[in-house]
């Protein structure tokens, strides 16, 4: 029997049997598009090598899972600016926690559009409005109060003095407290060294300290290294605790942040915490001069609109400054 040349021919133009078994459960077969499940994975794997905190890592899988799930969508493709709203409008939640679900979603999307999956950022004029409430810094006179009514003769007195005005005077977030250690200080130099890894923009900063600083932290010093001596603790790090371990040094409610909640309430003082320290110090900075753009890369903020809310300029101010520019 001869072979009809041609006859039992086929053009079978999918590239794989995946694609022909997708087609026979009525899926649609994209291959130019990026699955979004394979995207996301992708991309939380690539945000855990580049340093990323596990909370963040955690925050990213759960708002963007759930927004798979809301939407249905199965590629980047499906994504569109009303697939978005809908996510959005179907959400019981309040508008500042929206807002924290769509950041969350951009930054997918940007990084998405980094890797090449997608050409247009068509997301980036979507946007939640919410009146934000403007936290208040801490009253220098009440850090003053509190200073002088901590009792600096106990090891924790005087380790949580120096943990208060290293704040004050360095503006440094509370985990990146808790995760200093003795070599980030220069001390020939009166200046903190920080490395990347444990700061939230994962950049390198240094920031100049004054002399009562130094001293404090040399008897802090003294004082960890017979502690850590005692219990046969080997660390380095510059705030312990009374047994002379680390604290919970990635936490924003570690040993020196609970302290601030007790001082607040044993002294009666009103916005005593690390946050609003930390807002007292960038407020303390723009009060003496300083621009507002020194102050943001003091603080390590990625965006000077961040900066000016920490600052908290009532009208009467903000109108006194500008008319010595007329």
């Amino acid at each position: 029997m001869t072979k009809k040349s041609g006859l039992f021919d086929v053009d079978f133009s999918f590239t794989s049997t995946q694609e022909l078994a997708a087609t026979v459960k009525g899926e649609q077969v994209r291959s130019n598009s990026k699955c979004f499940t394979e995207a996301l994975k992708t991309i939380v794997k690539q945000m855990e090598v580049s340093g990323y905190r596990a909370r963040t890592l955690k925050d990213y899988d759960t708002v963007l899972t759930n927004f798979a799930k809301s939407t249905e969508v199965k590629y980047l493709d499906d994504i569109t600016v009303d697939t978005i709203y809908s996510w959005l409008n179907g959400m019981a939640v309040v508008n500042q926690t929206k807002l924290t679900r769509l950041k969350v979603l951009k930054s997918f999307l940007g990084k998405c559009l980094t890797n090449g999956w997608l050409t247009i950022n068509f997301w980036q004029s979507i946007n939640v409005k919410v009146d934000k409430k403007v936290k208040k810094g801490a009253k220098p006179n009440d850090i003053a109060i509190l200073i002088s009514l901590i009792d600096k003769n106990t090891f924790v007195g005087l380790r949580d003095v120096a943990a208060i005005l290293t704040m004050y005077k360095t503006g440094i977030r509370i985990n990146t407290l808790g995760q200093l250690k003795e070599h980030h200080i220069d001390f020939d130099n009166k200046t903190l060294v920080l490395e990347g890894a444990i700061l939230k923009n994962h950049q390198i900063l240094k920031l100049p300290i004054d002399e009562q600083l130094v001293e404090l932290f040399k008897v802090l010093i003294r004082c960890n290294n017979n502690i850590r001596s005692h219990y046969g603790e080997n660390n380095s790090n510059l705030f312990i605790s009374t047994r002379g371990t680390s604290l919970n040094t990635k936490s924003t409610n570690n040993a020196i942040s609970k302290q601030l909640t007790k001082y607040a309430k044993r002294f009666d003082l009103e916005n005593i915490n690390a946050h609003a320290i930390r807002r007292a110090y960038a407020k303390n900075l723009h009060d003496k001069g300083a621009s507002i753009a020194i102050i943001s890369k003091a603080l390590g903020h990625s965006d000077l609109a961040v900066t000016t809310q920490y600052l908290d300029l009532d009208v009467e101010e903000v109108a006194r400054d500008l008319r010595e520019y007329l």
